[in-house]
């Protein structure tokens, strides 16, 4: 896969040597955001959001009002970010998610990963995006980037009624060890390969019975810890591969510009 290392690349080979001749489904997990497209300055999901709030001030204030307050990774800010869209058309919020991605994040989706996830279907692998993101909002675009079937695009799910969106999330919310939980619940298979890029995804990473792959983990220990997710990565004999990850010039910015929440934190190598 061009743009990682060699290393990464021989590690990789060997994998898909020893998963040739596997019996059953063979199936790959990957989380979303900052895994297979980026998120600096800010994830899709808020971009879009707050860029809709702007241009819609009245809606849901309260909700908006909750979430400037919270932590972007926590299970009710995800949770809040399916009430704010809730009232949408499913097909809306695809569309949303499409004009949001061909506006901003085309050029960020990360080519090594599409590669990887490429190589994978080539060779029998059912591929699954597991996501703390609203999932209308992410399957359209991912599907298509990725050759997926919609079905495949697993998100913070709510209760469809008649063709709309509702208030009610279908547990389990795939946050943390939720993301396990939806690999169990949705998926019903264990994975070969998983992928994540962060602490939130340390649980689904650990699901697999193969190769455990991590994307530009942090080098700083959170105050809840007592290392780093890069070092703790390294311990476990994790695959670890850096791929650019940064603010591009231009990038509107209305989740931290407008709303103040944080920006996530750059990843300006390779």
């Amino acid at each position: 896969m061009d743009g990682f290392s060699p290393e990464a690349n021989a590690q990789l080979n060997d994998f898909f040597a020893r998963t040739r001749t596997h019996v059953g489904r063979k199936v790959a997990v990957f989380d979303g955001d900052g895994t297979v497209v980026g998120q600096v300055p800010h994830y899709l999901a808020d971009e879009c959001l707050f860029a809709f709030a702007r241009e819609h001030p009245d809606r849901k204030r309260d909700v908006i009002a909750r979430m400037v307050t919270q932590s972007n990774v926590s299970l009710p800010y995800v949770q809040d970010r399916v009430h704010f869209f809730a009232g949408e058309t499913v097909q809306d919020q695809r569309a949303l998610g499409e004009r949001c991605f061909r506006s901003w994040y085309r050029g960020k989706l990360f080519e090594p990963m599409r590669q990887l996830i490429a190589r994978l279907h080539a060779n029998g692998f059912e591929v699954w995006i597991i996501t703390a993101s609203p999932e209308a909002l992410y399957q359209g675009f991912l599907a298509r980037e990725l050759g997926l079937p919609v079905t495949r695009v697993v998100g913070v799910k709510s209760v469809v009624r008649q063709g709309r969106l509702t208030d009610e999330i279908v547990p389990p919310v795939p946050q943390d060890e939720g993301k396990l939980a939806a690999i169990e619940t949705f998926v019903q298979a264990t994975p070969l390969l998983a992928g994540g890029n962060s602490r939130g995804d340390k649980e689904m990473i650990e699901a697999s019975q193969g190769l455990r792959l991590i994307v530009n983990p942090d080098e700083i220990v959170a105050p809840d810890q007592t290392q780093s997710m890069a070092d703790y990565a390294r311990t476990q004999g994790w695959l670890v591969v850096r791929i650019r990850d940064v603010a591009e010039p231009g990038f509107p910015a209305v989740t931290s510009k407008e709303f103040g929440v944080r920006q996530n934190k750059a990843h300006p190598v390779p």
